[in-house]
């Protein structure tokens, strides 16, 4: 077969990229849309449906985006589709109470034992940022840990060591976060316990929370360690040793994640798990429920939203009851449980509970061959490739690897990989346009798209 993909048109999407730069920076509204990671231009979707996009040129693509993870049942999926226009017939907005806002609620918490209150936001980058307002008030600190690669949003705060769009064109941090705010986060390496320990033995009274990706997916996918924990020797003393033996004796698989945990309840500290991304993604309740983890709070993204702008923090009845009107730390939104994410999201996340056997299984298997099926065709052209996959959502790394953390994943050949994005996306493969970025997929997904895009990646090794 031969390894030239023939030419796609992008006569229309290239008109209407030059048109949009006349009004949006770069032509975009998210950085990460530029391609400049990879590239070439980006082409203009025009319509979705299932496992496929289709652009303003008719090129019609498999998607591994996935609006960048919640279309777990696939584009245009017809129940959230008709739900949608059921609550648009009541109108699109109330800026005021509704009944689906809980009926959304009881859903999340019965996936989510640890989400005991919540709120509904617009975004991700809210529920991050309020989660944090959250912590520093229940325990009256200012210190932030966060770990290198992980993106949280584009709070001031945590645009420190960030990953993905950050990551990708190698900005340490943002022009315009005052030094000062910056200052109040401290960056680690992920998957490096013995780092976070020496960080709450310098500083044991000063820091507020850990938020955490458990599973990383803004520096590309990276999962936790399961291995022993790795507390740091020298520091052994600064533990309570029965504490810890206890702690040793009983720890489950995710060694890193309990670890943090750990530390966190000995310093006084909350634990934040950052789920916008592996939220309802790599097991119904998360990696909350694939690693066993008891977080204080909990933030969620759109697939509680089928896909449609909405976020959600939520955790301990005692640290939500200090939101205002109850409490003194202030949090609004105007439009927060907008009522077609709502809907959204009640279709979505019902489904996900009802076929929750046939969902799972189903995506971790389409997962796996695609991710093994193109490191198999990587290692018969001779490329250097590693990988790391958690269910559904996966990255492929050009370097030899381990990747283990952000400093193994910026190893990578981001060149190599904006060669195989580009011969990818000309075979009808659309991948995230970002070495840092995890790929996703969902049921709609089947035995015939996995083929064409092992297929596809083998001509493109061929290629380069």
């Amino acid at each position: 077969m031969s390894t030239k993909a023939a030419p796609l048109v992008h006569t229309r999407s290239h008109a209407l990229q030059q048109r949009a730069e006349r009004y949006f920076p770069g032509g975009v509204n998210s950085p990460v849309r530029a391609f400049r990671a990879v590239g070439g231009a980006p082409p203009f979707v025009e319509r979705a449906e299932g496992a496929y996009v289709v652009d303003a040129d008719g090129n019609r693509y498999i998607d591994y985006v996935g609006s960048w993870g919640p279309m777990i049942l696939g584009h245009a999926f017809p129940p959230v589709v008709e739900a949608i226009e059921r609550a648009a017939r009541n109108s699109a907005s109330f800026g005021a109470s509704t009944a689906s806002e809980a009926d959304l609620a009881e859903r999340i918490v019965a996936c989510y034992p640890a989400i005991e209150k919540m709120r509904f936001v617009s975004s991700g980058t809210e529920a991050t940022m309020s989660a944090i307002r959250l912590a520093r008030a229940a325990t009256g600190r200012k210190i932030i840990i966060k770990f290198e690669g992980c993106y949280h949003g584009h709070a001031d705060g945590l645009l420190v060591k960030a990953g993905s769009g950050v990551a990708t064109f190698g900005i340490p941090g943002s022009a315009g976060v005052p030094e000062e705010i910056a200052g109040l986060t401290i960056a680690l390496p992920y998957n490096d316990l013995g780092a976070v320990e020496a960080a709450f033995a310098a500083h044991p009274d000063a820091i507020a929370a850990i938020i955490v990706e458990p599973i990383v997916g803004n520096a590309g996918c990276i999962p936790p360690h399961l291995g022993p924990a790795g507390f740091a020797p020298e520091l052994v003393d600064r533990m309570h040793r029965q504490q810890r033996k206890a702690w040793e004796a009983t720890v489950g698989p995710a060694d890193y994640l309990a670890g943090l945990r750990l530390l966190t309840r000995q310093y006084g500290a909350l634990f934040i798990c950052d789920e916008v991304m592996t939220g309802f993604r790599v097991a119904l309740g998360g990696a909350c429920e694939l690693y066993s983890l008891d977080p204080d709070l909990v933030t969620l993204g759109k697939i509680v939203g089928g896909g449609l702008p909405v976020g959600v923090f939520g955790g301990k009845q005692k640290y939500m009851d200090m939101l205002a009107p109850l409490g003194p730390v202030y949090q609004a939104g105007t439009l927060s449980g907008n009522p077609l994410a709502m809907a959204a999201g009640i279709a979505t996340i019902g489904y996900l509970q009802e076929h929750k056997t046939e969902v799972y299984s189903r995506i971790e298997a389409t997962a796996r061959a695609v991710f093994d099926g193109v490191s198999q065709e990587a290692q018969k052209a001779n490329v250097v490739l590693c990988g790391n996959r958690v269910g559904a959502m996966w990255t492929w790394f050009f370097t030899g690897g381990p990747v283990r953390n952000y400093e193994d994943a910026a190893k990578s050949d981001t060149a190599a990989f904006g060669r195989f994005h580009r011969a990818m996306l000309d075979r009808g493969v659309w991948l995230p346009p970002s070495q840092f970025e995890a790929a996703f997929l969902g049921t709609a997904h089947g035995e015939a798209e996995v083929q064409a895009t092992i297929e596809a990646a083998k001509e493109a090794f061929r290629a380069a």
